[in-house]
């Protein structure tokens, strides 16, 4: 039967009215419901400091069954211990009242509704809340309360938000409710975020229940029956399989800064420490859990903070589990084994972790949790911060407690295969290898470079080489089509002494490798007949006499490439256009037939570009076999010798040459772009591709050095300021001070005001075989520079 038309209208209205009272009538619902609101999200209830009260929490992991009184309860025990009982409207002269006044604020969470303008309310802050009633009288209604602890925060106002909606914003954080408060007036929207934050921070520190558990544990320690009544009566330290609501240590109130370094995105510490505990008992039934415990160990490596969470949930999780020494709890032992490799917890959680793996190995000796826990006890004496979380492979080797095979290529000599750990250094395998080698007795020094494709660098003695796998996995899995991938190389770092290096040694073979790097680079500046020879002597010593059957190498791995790219004629140089118009008809012309042609005409240019580089290659090539043919008879080492010889013959052969940019003075000419040569007696500069510098500077010269900023190195000669632009800053201060140390000189400081005399330190000896870490004076600015 159709419903008569009044009804309908009945309905309707009915209807309407509801969304209104839901929407304008917001103050009246949080007036019976906001102070005392059942709490969904908390598990444990914070406590301060200085409350007395009992340190058995036998409620303090509930579950979802838990009676709505029982926690209704819990709540209003909490209310009563933070904040002191008001009366039922707000107080004009009450002596407790620091800040009030009249404050919009938004009526749903934290999103400010567009077509709902925010209402007005009297907000008075006290040193225990921050209350909110619907008028200024006596008597009004308090229709919400935000409790203030230490753990609350607030925001200061936002400009731009000011310019898209014209208020003023002050948002206040707390354990359940979010303010978001508005304000047309600058002054007033800073009155309210300082007192506000000074509340916070006159409140004492916040403890969870974990947190006086774990100091009362390590009380007693030493008292086995007292500890097995607080393991017995608090389930908040044993392991659970139900979920966990709210984090075990914690955590301030509020958003994370977003715009913080990483391609992930969060949300609240306490919203990823529940998350977290949710991956950790994923663990329990992943048959592969390597990636999923590389994702906490990035999470924790993105957010410090929740390294000592993860150090309790943990420890939680392997504490009196119900399967000891299954697979699910050896995947818990196996991620803290990874933790131990990577982070340092606080020294409050380090000792209840290391009474948790004593107990843990008294109570199951010869296990293989056990076994976890004396290597975990032994890596956390040797970590002391990671750049990277640990590789895939690397995990995969932590979860068997065995070290990993680091591959180290060597120029002229097979590649190394060396044993490492989570904590080995660039300066223990280049000590390894300078040992293995029988490099211990030579005057040059040598390093570890990483190599790529497109750059190589030298590792800093101090660099853990499981960060450097870690960042070549991460760079393989980027670009998966490159053809040379990322490898560890073993060369020489400074030539103190290249004269006296023996003809039949590993070293001379070495540096020949290295002279021949040069070579292809560029960095030795001689005529093509000379680099022809240079290229013969190669063949002669990879493939000993001429022969048709012999391999032969690509031109590009005996010639510089560059020469060859010189002889060709120079692309014809299209100026640009001048006027609005003529831009607008090239781009019309461009897309049309004139494109076409246009587009044709390149790849004709280009392909006649390409058969002239490979006439001037095959040309190349032939000069070169001819006189690799003369060469007939020449063993290896006398190759070698002739071309060690003919590079040497340039005096800045023994330097490391850098890419730089010169900038004269202030007001003088543009850049200049220059070599930069590091050698062991002195600094040099060089046009690109002339053999004599263009001005040298010994050691004794030069007054100071070091990075004005991140792309700008600073010489001082005498009264000279030299700055370079390069991205190869710390690179040239690590060598330049590696050659002051090894040759005992004094090494420079820089002081804030100039000395009357030079200050004297005492020389660093440094181990044969190491590049060194930068020191902190050389990132200082040198005197009148200033930090961009």
């Amino acid at each position: 039967m159709p419903f008569p038309g009044g009804l309908w209208w009945l309905l309707c209205c009915r209807r309407g009215f509801t969304l209104l009272r839901r929407d304008y009538g917001e103050a009246e619902r949080e007036a019976d419901g906001e102070a005392e609101d059942e709490e969904e999200e908390a598990s444990f209830e914070l406590r301060a400091q200085g409350d007395q009260g009992s340190l058995e929490v036998s409620l303090s992991q509930p579950t979802r069954s838990s009676s709505g009184s029982e926690r209704s309860l819990l709540v209003a025990e909490e209310m009563r211990s933070l904040i002191v009982e008001k009366g039922p409207g707000p107080v004009e002269d009450d002596p407790d009242v620091l800040v009030k006044g009249w404050l919009q604020r938004e009526m749903r969470g934290c999103m400010k509704t567009p077509w709902i303008r925010p209402r007005k309310y009297w907000f008075v802050l006290t040193p225990d809340s921050l209350d909110y009633y619907s008028s200024n009288e006596k008597g009004a209604r308090r229709l919400g309360s935000l409790v203030l602890t230490s753990l609350c925060s607030v925001l200061w106002p936002d400009k731009q938000l000011y310019k898209e909606t014209g208020y003023w914003s002050v948002t206040v954080f707390g354990r359940k409710h979010c303010y978001r408060l508005y304000t047309e007036h600058l002054n007033e929207a800073v009155r309210w975020v300082c007192a506000v934050q000074k509340v916070i921070d006159s409140k004492a520190p916040v403890q969870t229940p974990t947190q006086l558990l774990m100091r009362d544990v390590e009380e007693h320690r030493d008292s086995p029956e007292v500890l097995e009544q607080i393991y017995r009566c608090n389930p908040i330290l044993r392991y659970t399989s139900g979920p966990l609501y709210a984090p075990l240590l914690p955590f301030p109130y509020g958003s994370l800064d977003q715009s913080a370094p990483g391609p992930r995105s969060y949300t609240t510490l306490r919203d990823e420490a529940v998350k977290l505990f949710n991956s950790l008992q994923q663990l329990e039934s992943e048959r592969d859990p390597v990636p999923l415990m590389q994702g906490v160990l990035q999470t924790c490596l993105d957010l410090p903070p929740l390294v000592d969470e993860i150090y309790c949930q943990l420890v939680k999780q392997t504490t009196e589990p119900p399967a000891p020494g299954g697979q699910g709890d050896l995947h818990y032992w196996q991620l803290l084994t990874c933790m131990s490799c990577t982070f340092l917890p606080s020294p409050p959680v380090l000792r209840f972790l290391r009474f948790h793996l004593d107990r843990t190995e008294s109570r199951f000796p010869a296990s293989e949790m056990a076994k976890y826990a004396c290597f975990i006890r032994e890596a956390l004496g040797k970590t002391k911060g990671r750049e990277c979380v640990p590789s895939l492979e690397e995990i995969l080797v932590l979860m068997q407690r065995q070290e990993m095979i680091c591959t180290v290529h060597c120029p002229g000599a097979p590649a190394c295969s060396v044993a490492i750990s989570s904590h080995t250094t660039a300066e223990e395998v280049a000590q390894e290898l300078v040992s293995r080698l029988g490099l211990s007795q030579s005057p040059n020094l040598f390093a570890l470079y990483e190599q790529s494709r497109r750059r190589e660098q030298p590792v800093g003695s101090a660099t853990l080489l499981a960060d450097v796998l870690t960042r070549f996995e991460n760079l393989a899995g980027e670009d998966r089509e490159q053809d040379a991938p990322c490898r560890l190389c073993f060369k020489h770092y400074g030539f103190l002494d290249t004269d006296n290096v023996p003809r039949d040694s590993l070293e001379f073979a070495l540096l020949f490798e290295q002279a021949h790097e040069m070579v292809l680079r560029g960095y030795v500046p001689t005529s093509e007949e000379t680099l022809q020879t240079l290229a013969a002597l190669r063949l002669q010593s990879l493939n000993s006499d001429f022969s048709t059957h012999a391999p032969f190498p690509r031109l590009e791995e005996l010639f510089p490439p560059h020469v060859l790219h010189a002889r060709l004629p120079p692309l014809p140089h299209r100026p640009p256009a001048k006027c609005r118009g003529a831009r607008l008809r090239a781009g019309l012309l461009a897309g049309g037939l004139w494109g076409q042609a246009l587009a044709k005409q390149r790849a004709e240019r280009d392909q006649r570009l390409r058969g002239r580089l490979r006439e001037e290659g095959a040309s190349t090539m032939a000069a070169i076999v001819e006189k690799w043919k003369l060469l007939q008879g020449m063993g290896r080492p006398e190759a070698m010798a002739a071309y060690v010889a003919l590079v040497r013959e340039w005096p800045g052969f023994g330097s490391t040459l850098f890419d730089v940019d010169l900038h004269a003075s202030p007001v003088g000419p543009g850049p200049q772009r220059l070599w930069l040569g590091i050698g062991a007696k002195a600094v040099s500069l060089y046009k690109p591709g002339e053999p004599e510098p263009l001005d040298s500077f010994c050691y004794g010269r030069i007054s100071s050095f070091g990075a004005s900023d991140s792309s700008t190195f600073r010489l001082s000669v005498g009264d000279r300021d030299l700055l370079f632009e390069t991205s190869q800053v710390d690179e040239i201060a690590q060598l330049l001070n590696t050659y002051l140390a090894s040759a005992g000189a004094q090494r420079l400081s820089q002081p804030q005001e100039p000395p009357t005399s030079p200050p004297t330190l005492e020389p660093t000896v440094l181990p044969q075989g190491l590049c060194p870490a930068p020191e902190p004076w050389q990132h200082r600015p040198p005197v009148g520079s200033s930090h961009s």
